[in-house]
């Protein structure tokens, strides 16, 4: 996929129209997620023991390789963010009270009300969906943000400012929505326990290090080469290795898990009715919401995936951390990027296709 040239200042424009000028990689990234995550069922199922070696070193209670993998994803896209210019996203104060309200408000509630329509029957699955509502994502969204042109900068700025609201209200926000509302609604109430050193472990490894090495790679990549030099040169050769830390991830992830996921069919489709009625909604709803407050088609884009992303790795940690590696609630979260990997990134094509429709004239919109 090509754009315009005003689309994004942190972006070089590319020839229009080719398919055949994406690489390999980009043109064919729906499949190459889906066989990632096949191949991670299968070795799941078929290398005994490999989910006690992914687990014997953890980073927060995640798995050492795939907090690499999470890394690696995370590094190249932050990199390519002009942070000089971060200042103009932090004083639009329709995107930021947009962001706030869709992921600390809008998001846990629905979330909420999901997992009591869909599993009123079955309280571990239930939980496990409600903690997944709290855990908002400042990971994987910089890559879906990225492939539908979103805003980068924005996409920086909101993904920090959600890890803040993380650490701060991640428990209370659980307290309330486990204990607190279920009594006002005559709900039984699930008690739950969340660890702060889990929360902001996970804010600062799978946020703090790719930002801080992304930021000093700019810094340093201008200063001492120049901005055309650091654009034109460097960063086409670093920017594929955020999907190849993106598929790495999945594999790993997916074997982790595969399992508990193979083993559960049943469940997992239950479990993913309500994840995938959020995904949707949550896009929808911070899409249009955004195009109704006057944004443009690039950061309405990174508000809508901001808002519809979830922090699989944390709240899988706290599941575990809770309730044990083989709860009902561990299980949860694990279907979680199940679902949210192709549900986001077809969520991409429809972004790309629905804004030259919903955003006419607007120099942001991606050229198909």
């Amino acid at each position: 996929m090509t754009q315009s040239p005003t689309a994004s200042p942190a972006r070089t424009a590319a020839p229009s129209g080719a398919v055949r000028d994406l690489s390999v990689l980009d043109r064919w990234l729906p499949a190459w997620i889906l066989l990632a995550m096949a191949a991670g069922l299968l070795l799941g199922r078929l290398v005994p023991g490999l989910d006690t070696a992914l687990e014997a070193v953890t980073v927060g209670e995640v798995s050492l390789p795939i907090a690499v993998g999470l890394l690696v994803m995370m590094y190249p896209v932050l990199a390519k963010v002009r942070y000089d210019e971060t200042h103009r996203v932090a004083g639009d104060r329709r995107l930021m009270g947009a962001s706030l309200a869709l992921n600390w408000i809008v998001g846990p509630a629905l979330m909420f009300a999901l997992a009591w329509i869909f599993l009123p029957d079955l309280p571990e699955y239930r939980t496990g969906l409600i903690i997944v509502g709290l855990a908002r994502c400042i990971a994987m969204v910089l890559i879906w943000n990225d492939l539908a042109c979103g805003d980068r900068e924005a996409a920086a700025v909101l993904v920090a400012v959600n890890s803040v609201f993380q650490v701060l209200a991640f428990g209370a926000l659980g307290w309330f929505y486990l204990q607190v509302l279920p009594g006002w609604l005559g709900l039984p109430a699930t008690s739950a326990e969340f660890s702060a050193w889990s929360i902001v472990v996970s804010v600062l490894v799978f946020l703090g290090i790719p930002l801080v090495a992304g930021f000093l790679t700019r810094t340093l990549g201008e200063r001492t080469k120049g901005r055309t030099w650091y654009e034109q040169r460097f960063l086409p050769g670093l920017g594929p290795w955020a999907l190849y830390g993106l598929l790495f991830t999945i594999v790993l992830l997916f074997a982790l898990q595969g399992e508990a996921i193979t083993t559960s069919p049943w469940d997992v489709v239950r479990i993913a009715w309500p994840l995938l009625a959020y995904f949707l909604l949550m896009f929808g709803i911070g899409l249009l919401a955004s195009r109704a407050l006057g944004l443009n088609y690039a950061r309405s884009t990174t508000v809508a995936f901001t808002a519809a992303g979830n922090n699989f790795e944390l709240a899988i940690a706290v599941a575990i951390g809770t309730f044990g590696v083989t709860s009902g609630q561990a299980l949860a979260g694990v279907v979680g990027p199940l679902i949210e990997v192709p549900v986001l990134v077809a969520l991409v094509y429809v972004s790309l296709e629905a804004g030259r429709k919903l955003f006419p004239g607007d120099a942001t919109v991606p050229i198909r």
